[in-house]
């Protein structure tokens, strides 16, 4: 029993593991509210639909993680997100083949990653005004790329057998009975909370967060660490820019809209410190799931969409003003103890 405590007591000292926790158990009790109010939501149609529709939030909520722990913001994931869907989109209606146009998406999205780590991270920019202008630069070629149209549906061009093939490996298949888009968001959380909890590399994404100047001093590349991040937060936008064309079955110019914010939710709901340096990625997977639930049942009980938004932006703001008061409190503790 002593054992048992010793190893509570240690899960629970490690930093932003209280946030996560505190997250995850919101979620359940969240989804427990909803299910009392409406049982349907307990249904397992429901449950698959809710996971599945998570998936797009998780990535976007890892991928914005990411940045906010360096102590920055990425504004430029959901243009990212329909320069990932209308690139691959367009390239696969014009019959080039599935792996080909991934490759060209991806390739795409990468650049502005990269550019984004350039700009932040050698140059010195503001994030907010550097990943402003990849933003407008990325829904510009979103728009672009298909000549200012949606495209046409991608199975026109590489046929319906293989368009089938693309729709259900990221979207509409299924895998131990849960939807493949699922599987893959949380592939990919798995191995980006091992990068951040286990590597070098996620070691110095959180220096760079903590204390810039620390880690400049302590032989951290904070041009290479902070550019590795953007190209994992475009990398994660590039993924649902995927899921949201096998889901339509097409490219939409409008994908991805507000997707930067409902990154900057899932984190800061989960525990993610906006001001950088402390939380976990398993916040980020339970501030998702708070989004989700929160959508998927406010939905079921007849709530509007106004309504919805407003209930999510109160949480939000709570969220990082109990950060904020966090922070004041350990520092004020800090001052004292001096």
């Amino acid at each position: 029993m002593e054992k048992l405590k010793l190893s509570f007591k240690r899960i629970l000292a490690v930093r932003g593991m209280g946030a996560a926790l505190i997250a995850l158990a919101g979620w359940i009790v969240l989804y427990i509210v909803f299910g009392a109010i409406n049982p349907m939501i307990f249904k397992a149609n429901n449950i698959l639909n809710l996971l599945r529709s998570m998936a797009k939030y998780l990535l976007v909520g890892v991928g914005q993680s990411v940045i906010l722990i360096t102590g920055n913001i990425d504004l430029s994931i959901g243009s990212i997100v329909a320069m990932s869907a209308m690139i691959s989109a367009t390239l696969m209606s014009k019959g080039v083949s599935v792996m080909t146009a991934l490759l060209v998406a991806f390739i795409s999205c990468m650049i502005i990653g990269f550019i984004n780590g350039l700009l932040v991270g050698k140059f010195k920019l503001p994030p907010f005004i550097a990943t402003l202008g990849t933003m407008f630069c990325a829904r510009g070629i979103s728009y672009l790329v298909n000549d200012n149209r949606n495209t046409n549906a991608i199975s026109s061009g590489i046929g319906k057998e293989a368009g089938t093939a693309f729709q259900n490996f990221f979207y509409y298949g299924k895998t131990l009975g849960v939807y493949n888009a699922f599987w893959i968001a949380l592939i990919i959380f798995i191995v980006i909370f091992f990068i951040l909890s286990k590597t070098r590399t996620g070691r110095h994404i959180y220096a760079v967060g903590s204390n810039i100047e620390a880690a400049k001093l302590s032989g951290v590349n904070v041009f290479s660490t902070i550019t590795k991040a953007y190209m994992i937060s475009a990398f994660c936008a590039f993924v649902v820019g995927l899921i949201l064309c096998a889901q339509a079955n097409m490219g939409n110019m409008e994908a991805g809209n507000c997707y930067e914010m409902y990154g900057v939710a899932a984190g800061v709901i989960g525990g993610i410190s906006p001001l950088g340096g402390s939380g976990l990625l398993l916040g980020a997977f339970a501030g998702a799931g708070v989004w989700q639930t929160l959508e998927n049942g406010l939905g079921i009980i007849g709530a509007s969409v106004g309504l919805q938004r407003i209930v999510i932006g109160i949480i939000v703001t709570g969220a990082v003003m109990v950060d904020i008061l966090f922070r004041h409190g350990l520092s004020s503790k800090k001052i004292k103890n001096k």
